[in-house]
This record gives structure tokens, sequence and C-alpha cells, in this order.
């Protein structure tokens, strides 16, 4: 290519459904981007799961991150959105936009508006990386954003393609952008010297992938000090220079299995890979036997670790074991984790849904739930978790806002997996004892639920739903009766017109 960006052939309406932007993005270039994330992120039988717009991973992964700048191309209702849930969840930052209409799309002005926006934000005594984000319009209409200059002023400038058609989940476009940050950090490490890690570790280092609660690195490093080993800053990363300290470690732990793009970067690194986590003394006795391994480390050491970690986590199941049926799901990647946890604790876990695809660093967890009797539905649908729940009939269900939603109207004490169960500890002892705290509050008083069941039974539903209501409805069953008659003349004149013709 000469270096100057094509005029989009049409411009592509985001509600145009999935199979249409995808032939939009095939037919402005976008073919091989597209078959990277088919084989990074495959879909299940039903498409997709319902989930939030996937880029908001990406974005988030971004605003997290210090002296990093991102901007987003996409329509504005998108922006807006995923601003606001981002401002929901804690970012501080603003977020750039490059606005388009359907003329500045076609003429091929969005991408020098994005250029032009790039320039403008490469301040290298502000940033270190800007980041710009091709949402569902832009990536249809191939904006080419693998155009952009590598480097703007010592800045370095990283563009991507986050489509809701191509992209499954929010959580796998974490790994879009932690997957392309590791590549960039990973060739200026093969070119020569970086910049020093904000912290140096003394030991061999291990690296944990996957967004975890903040005292969960520093309870795997306690674990792993006996094997002469320490936790490296862990990926996404918090700014630019980790990386690089995330790339020299000596192992990498898969806590969150879903991070392909990521791993592929570290296995051309040369660093082995670990699946699972610390969870449960039999997570935590075969994952130090699996990282002790991975890092050459000594059988005496490896021992030494388990002695220390062990036999306080045995003492800690034991005084929190609990009876309890529990269903699991969400779409953070860490629900196979939790479920071995729930039955550890001594809980009955029949099935647990992820949102996530079945990648080979959760095949030990899948196999170890399937031995002790639980069902694991990767890329699991709402309606397939909601069934689950309905046929399992626990005494906790744990999963997304609309599965918490019904089982609440049903009666069945629920709590949203994403600010409850991820908001808390879940590795080693703390994991424990968060995970049984969480169980024994929501599990202790069923009968709350069954007389907030009933005093509300009616409300809201067939024809009690609206507002406004002074006192209650009455029903008017002739004008039902009306309407109905109606209906049916109507569909009778349409069939007999349709024979006709």
């Amino acid at each position: 290519m000469d270096g100057t960006a094509a005029a989009p052939t049409q411009a592509t309406d985001c509600h145009g459904g999935r199979e249409t932007m995808l032939e939009a993005a095939r037919a402005a270039g976008k073919t091989e981007m597209l078959a990277g994330l088919a084989k990074d992120y495959p879909r299940g039988p039903h498409d997709q799961p319902q989930s939030m717009c996937p880029a908001f991973g990406s974005l988030r992964v971004g605003l997290r991150m210090r002296r990093t700048a991102t901007i987003l191309s996409g329509s504005a209702c998108c922006v807006y959105g995923l601003t606001f849930t981002s401002h929901f969840y804690g970012a501080k930052r603003t977020v750039g936009y490059v606005p388009f209409n359907s003329e500045s799309l076609v003429r091929g002005q969005l991408f020098e508006d994005i250029r032009t926006a790039v320039h403008d934000m490469a301040k290298p005594e502000e940033y270190d990386t800007v980041v710009i984000i091709n949402l569902c319009v832009p990536t249809a209409s191939g904006v080419p954003l693998d155009l952009l200059p590598k480097s703007i002023n010592g800045v370095r400038i990283i563009g991507i393609d986050v489509p809701g058609f191509g992209v499954p989940t929010h959580a796998e476009a974490k790994d879009v952008l932690a997957g392309a940050m590791l590549r960039y950090a990973r060739t200026e490490a093969e070119a020569g010297p970086v910049q020093r890690p904000r912290v140096v570790q003394e030991m061999p280092t291990v690296t944990l992938v996957g967004e975890l609660f903040p005292a969960d690195p520093v309870g795997v490093g306690a674990m792993l000090a006996p094997m002469g080993l320490a936790v490296a800053p862990q990926l996404p990363s918090r700014e630019w220079r980790d990386l690089y300290a995330a790339l020299d470690s000596r192992v990498v732990a898969a806590v969150h299995p879903f991070y392909t793009a990521s791993i592929r970067e570290f296995q051309a690194a040369g660093r082995p890979i670990v699946g699972s986590g610390p969870v449960g003394v039999e997570g935590t006795d075969a994952w130090l036997s699996a990282i002790g391994a991975a890092a050459n480390v000594g059988a005496a050491e490896i021992d030494a670790a388990k002695a220390r970690t062990l036999n306080p986590m045995r003492g800690a199941l034991a005084g929190m074991r609990m009876k309890s049926r529990v269903t699991v799901s969400g779409y953070e990647g860490s629900e196979l984790l939790v479920a071995r946890l729930m039955i550890e604790l001594g809980c009955e876990v029949p099935y647990v849904g992820t949102a996530c695809p079945r990648t080979p660093w959760s095949d030990l967890d899948r196999e170890w739930l399937n031995a002790h009797g639980c069902h694991v539905q990767y890329r699991a649908s709402l309606e397939q978790d909601v069934a689950a729940m309905l046929e399992v009939k626990p005494d906790l269900a744990i999963g997304t806002t609309p599965l918490v939603q019904k089982a609440k109207e049903l009666g069945t004490p629920a709590i949203y997996f994403t600010n409850m169960v991820s908001a808390r500890p879940l590795l080693g002892i703390p994991g424990i004892g968060a995970m049984a705290a969480i169980v024994k509050a929501q599990t202790k008083s069923p009968e709350r639920f069954a007389g907030m069941v009933a005093f509300f039974d009616g409300v809201g539903t067939g024809d009690n739903t609206g507002y406004g209501w002074q006192g209650t409805p009455e029903a008017h069953p002739q004008f039902r009766e009306k309407y109905r008659k109606q209906r049916l003349a109507r569909e009778k004149t349409l069939a007999n017109q349709s024979m006709g013709s």
C-alpha cells in the first residue's frame, strides 16, 4: 500500500445485523483481522453470549493503565454507552472520541480525523501510549488503523478493531488490547534495552494473567516464596514498563484462561504456561506442583511451599464447611475456579456456566469439576443458565444481572457474580473465607425471599404492568374479546389477499 487510506466503499449501519456487518467488513479488507478474531475467540452454537458491548473490555484495560490515552472511533450512541459504563466502574480519565457521519466515513475523512487526533494526543510528557479502538461501524467500513504510525514523538500508537460482531465478550476484548500491547513490548525488548520496570524482583517470577482481586497476587507471592519465586506485575498491567517485567518471568500462570492472544506472545517469548489457580486444597496442591515443575524448582522446595500453605488451608476449610446447593455462572472467566472452591467448601455445584470459550488452560478445572458431578457449559447463554437454575433449584444462584433477577422473582437467593464474587479474594486462605461468607450470608434465611415473593405477588405483571395506578386496576374482558375478534378478522383478510395474489 502507498501509506494512504482508501475510502470505504459504503457506510454501514450499526443496526444491520451481524452477518451484514461481517460481509461489509470483509468487503472493506478486514478479512484477515476477522479470521484472527474467529480463531482466538471462537463462538458457541448459539452465536455468542448475551453481554455488555465487548469493546468495554479493551477500554477498561487502557483506562486502568498509567500514562495511557484511549480514543474511541464509533457511533456516538456506542461511545456514550461505553464511557458511561467505564465511569460507572470507576474510570477517572477522559475518553477521546473521533466523531463521524456518513459523508466523512464514505470519503475516508474519518481516518484522517483519527490520524490528526492521534498526533494531537501523542505528547511524551503526558503519555507513553495512545490506544485507538475501532468499534463496529468503522471496522465494518474498513477504517485502516494499521496505517497509523507505530510511534509519534516517542509515544507508542496502538490501533485495534474490537467489533461486537467479531469479539464475543468483553472479557476477551481485554485480551485484544493486552495481547496487542504485549506484542509491541516484546518486539521492543527483542530490539534492544528497554525502560526499567517499576518493580524488579530479585527472585525469578511468575506472571499472573487475569484481572484479580488486589490482595490475591500478594497471597500468591507468599505461597511461592518457599520455592524461591516471586510474583511479577500481572497482565493486564498498570503501566507500560510492567509489560517488560511480565515478559521477563520464568512461568506464566493463566489464572483466567481466555487470554489467547496474550498467551501466544508469552509463548513466543519462550515462557511456559500453567493453567488453573491456587483455589482450595486440591487446586492449590496441583497448581504449586505445576508451577514448580515449569520453573525447574526442586522437589524439596515444592514440598516446602505446600507444607507452608496446604495445612492452614485444610484447617480453614474444615472450619467453614457447609451443605448448600449452588449454581455458578458469569462472564469474568473465573467461574470454574469459583465452582471448584465451592465444592471444596462442601457445596453441591451441579452446574457452572461461563460466557468464555474452552481453552487448553481451563481443561484441568473442567476435568476436576466433571469428576465431582458438575456440568461445565462454555459459551453459556442466559437461557442455558436460567434453565440450569430452574432444574437444579439451588439454595444460592450466582450469576449475571438478568439471572439474578429471575432467581429473585422465584424466591431463590441470588447474587451478581461481577460485583459480589469478583470483588472479593478467590485464591488461597482469603478466598476460602470470602466464598464461605458469601454462601453463609445469602442462604441463612431463605424465608426472607419467600416473604418478598408473596408480598409482591402479581405486581408489575400482566394487566398490572405500568405505573400511575391509584388503586387496583379494573379488568375489562369485553375489550380484550373485542380486539381479539378484530385481530382474527384482519389476519383472515390478509390470508385471503395472499391466496388471491
